[in-house]
């Protein structure tokens, strides 16, 4: 009888450690996390290629500038590198998808579903506010460039795609390469350069000085665009297609970091990524 007793103490015993393993299991991963390890990935592989620019390059990212025109009375501008032959004006994107798009349309398609703004549109209003801070001179010497990730898929203008356009479309792994290719054209083109050392030393003291790094305005530039999205209708409106939107689907944008605030319908919140 002891023997027997002794047994099963022995079979509990090892049946413990199994009990252990399965609560150390590694919790999966969630949406937000991956969803923010891509942001930061597709603007690494943007970094990287712009801290290889050649010398006599210069670049800016994440400026904040004064805008009367946009609704937030601010612009918020991805990336401007400056060049001996143009000043190019970055838009960064991270959707994912089939991106239809063309010149004469102001909103764009992803997956041929949902609604974008026509990226060149939004960067033209960051290019303005740019060249608001320069003298005339510098005015015509603009390149506009959206980077979208190999994620997607582009059903766009060929236009875009061509290097003679001063507006461009890429893959954010192509964004040297193509800008590289456009400063080549540029140089056949015009026997001496646009910008010289001091030029561009010139501007980019300019932005420099015109960006703004308060945390608190940089804050209220966002509270502003969320405010700028629901004022059309009952006050709770898609940030891209103005569409209203319940009370319920609001909470939810607001409850969930990935929206940063903003507020989305149902279709353009499967855009955000």
């Amino acid at each position: 009888m002891i023997l027997f007793l002794n047994l099963f103490k022995k079979k509990e015993n090892v049946s413990k450690p199994k009990q252990e393993v399965a609560t150390t299991s590694k919790p999966k991963k969630s949406k937000e996390y991956v969803a923010n390890r891509k942001g930061e990935i597709g603007e690494f592989k943007i970094d990287i290629q712009l801290d290889q620019l050649p010398n006599g390059y210069r670049y800016l990212s994440d400026l904040l500038l004064k805008n009367p025109r946009a609704k937030s009375g601010y612009s918020q501008v991805d990336h401007v590198v400056l060049t001996p032959f143009g000043v190019f004006v970055i838009e960064t994107k991270n959707y994912q998808g089939i991106i239809y798009g063309s010149k004469e349309r102001k909103t764009w398609l992803v997956n041929g579903k949902f609604k974008m703004m026509n990226p060149f549109v939004q960067n033209y209003g960051h290019i303005r506010a740019l060249t608001s801070l320069l003298d005339k001179k510098y005015q015509d010497k603009f390149i506009s460039m959206v980077s979208f990730t190999k994620r997607c898929t582009f059903k766009v203008d060929l236009d875009y795609r061509k290097i003679a356009s001063n507006e461009i479309i890429v893959y954010d792994i192509e964004l040297s390469e193509f800008l590289h290719r456009k400063v080549s054209v540029l140089r056949i083109q015009h026997k001496e350069t646009l910008l010289n050392e001091q030029d561009i030393a010139t501007i980019y003291h300019i932005f420099s000085k015109a960006n703004i790094t308060d945390s608190v305005i940089r804050e209220e530039h966002k509270r502003a665009l969320k405010a700028g999205s629901s004022a059309v209708g009952n006050g709770r409106n898609c940030l891209i297609c103005q569409k209203p939107v319940s009370e319920k689907v609001q909470a939810f944008c607001l409850a969930n970091k990935k929206f940063k605030g903003n507020i989305y319908c149902f279709e353009h919140q499967k855009t955000v990524d």
